[in-house]
């Protein structure tokens, strides 16, 4: 068992996470769209290269600290040496020189320049952070809860920094709605900066007395060869479970992409929020969500399979999904400036990121046991290897959610500089039809997925009830 303090610590980490998420689900596409008049195909086009990058980043990472030895243990080398860059990219990807604004040419290069660098020191701090947990504890339902300690702060991060950002940074002033001023970004972009510091030294420091399998006999810090490399993905996709995982995991990120990319200018143009109310749609959903998750996901495991967990939430975001804007559309809901709207789009969202995060909980919880299985089956441990592969999925979503809403924004005739109040119905209108079209047929899929998943308790018992005997 690990204590309280260890688990927070732990979770603390997600938020390093979370920061990456903030700036590329809420603020990058408006920024270099509606703010510095880059295309909104080239934005989201530029997003998924740098993307491509994570596909052989994260395995990599993931293969890399695997096999990593040293007196300091296989993971934590990586999340001290990543901490500085990662904080140093945020500074760069929201402060683009006026001579590189003046040219689209520059101006996407910039962004996928700054986009690869924050990736790729984001992916040398996580993926060896998620690995670690399935090495801090091995027991069914606090797996779960170390899962939701990581998820909870990664989410109280990707609501609460947006929201203290539109709070403190954004909010309107004599120049205007402080959304649409470049010169506010660069501000947001130290912010980021310096919180990335702060929850990675915290998860560091509180957790390195866990340091995973210490070496001081041989210390090897070398990149592993192609083919050892290429071994450890085919480990991975070899486990059928995993494999089950994967797919559903694929289509619930691509639903969660678009709706998290596109959130931020629904409540800006369809529902015209102010910078403070928007700030209230990421802060108040995120903590209720959050607090909600923490305290239901240890008797949530104990009474049900984490699988059965995994099509409950499923069913409850696509539920949700599919009640506000129809509303809208029909124009059922009460006009914009009343509260009535604010409190129903607030219950709209925390009700669809508690589900969301319910669910990737029990998602990350089944990956931990995964390994346990792949120990004995297999002979070896491959955290990273795995952990490396689903999160990637994960990053699906900051591929498929801003190429998707780059391309939503251009086909409906959203333009540059547009202000709330002043846009027409129909391209309102197909804003929502945007979210609805992307979210409910990739749930519909994940959903069918998770009718195949099966890895239940026992199985997890008497898997590590024969390490137990192997290992004595």
């Amino acid at each position: 068992m690990i204590n309280a303090r260890t688990r927070i610590c732990y979770g603390v980490g997600g938020g390093v996470y979370a920061i990456k998420e903030a700036a590329y689900g809420t603020f990058i596409l408006l920024f270099y769209t509606q703010v510095l008049g880059l295309s909104g195909t080239v934005t989201g086009v530029v997003i998924a290269i740098s993307l491509l990058w994570d596909a052989v980043s994260d395995p990599l990472v993931g293969s890399w600290s695997d096999r990593l030895r040293s007196r300091y243990g296989r993971r934590h080398p990586f999340m001290v040496y990543s901490t500085l860059p990662i904080a140093i990219g945020f500074v760069g990807l929201f402060s683009p020189p006026a001579a590189v604004v003046e040219s689209s040419a520059l101006l996407a290069f910039w962004l996928l320049f700054w986009s690869l660098w924050v990736r790729t020191f984001v992916t040398t701090f996580t993926i060896p952070h998620l690995a670690l947990s399935a090495e801090l504890s091995g027991e069914y339902a606090e797996r779960s809860q170390l899962m939701g300690a990581r998820l909870g702060f990664l989410f109280l991060v990707v609501l609460l920094l947006p929201a203290a950002g539109l709070a403190l940074v954004f909010g309107p002033d004599q120049a205007g709605d402080g959304r649409f001023i470049a010169a506010n970004y660069p501000v947001y972009g130290l912010m980021s900066a310096g919180l990335a510091i702060i929850l990675g030294v915290i998860t560091v420091m509180g957790t390195r007395h866990h340091t995973s399998r210490p070496d001081t006999g041989g210390e090897h810090y070398a990149l592993p060869h192609l083919r050892d490399f290429v071994a450890d993905i085919a480990q991975t996709l070899k486990n059928r479970v995993f494999r089950t995982v994967l797919t559903y995991e694929i289509a619930a990120s691509v639903g969660w992409g678009c709706i998290s990319t596109l959130h931020v200018l629904v409540g800006t143009y369809v529902f015209e929020f102010s910078a403070g109310k928007m700030a209230l749609t990421f802060a108040v959903p995120g903590v209720l969500a959050v607090g909600l998750v923490w305290l239901l996901v240890k008797p949530l495991s104990q009474r049900w399979q984490k699988p059965q967990i995994l099509r409950f939430s499923v069913w409850g975001m696509l539920i949700d999904t599919l009640w506000l804007f129809p509303l809208k559309l029909a124009g059922l809901l009460p006009p914009n400036d009343s509260t009535a709207v604010l409190l129903l789009y607030l219950l709209q969202i925390t009700v669809f990121v508690f589900f969301f995060l319910l669910r990737v909980t029990n998602s990350m919880s089944i990956v931990a046991d995964i390994t346990d299985q792949h120990q004995l089956e297999e002979g070896g441990r491959n955290e990273g290897g795995f952990f490396s592969v689903i999160n990637f999925t994960a990053k699906v979503a900051t591929l498929v959610g801003p190429l998707y809403g780059g391309i939503a924004l251009d086909v409906i005739g959203l333009n540059e500089q547009d202000l709330p109040g002043d846009v027409a119905w129909p391209v309102l209108a197909g804003l929502m039809y945007a979210v609805l079209l992307a979210a409910v047929p990739s749930l519909l899929i994940s959903l069918r997925y998770t009718y195949k998943i099966e890895f239940s308790r026992e199985q997890v018992n008497d898997i590590q009830a024969a390490l137990r005997a192997e290992q004595g």
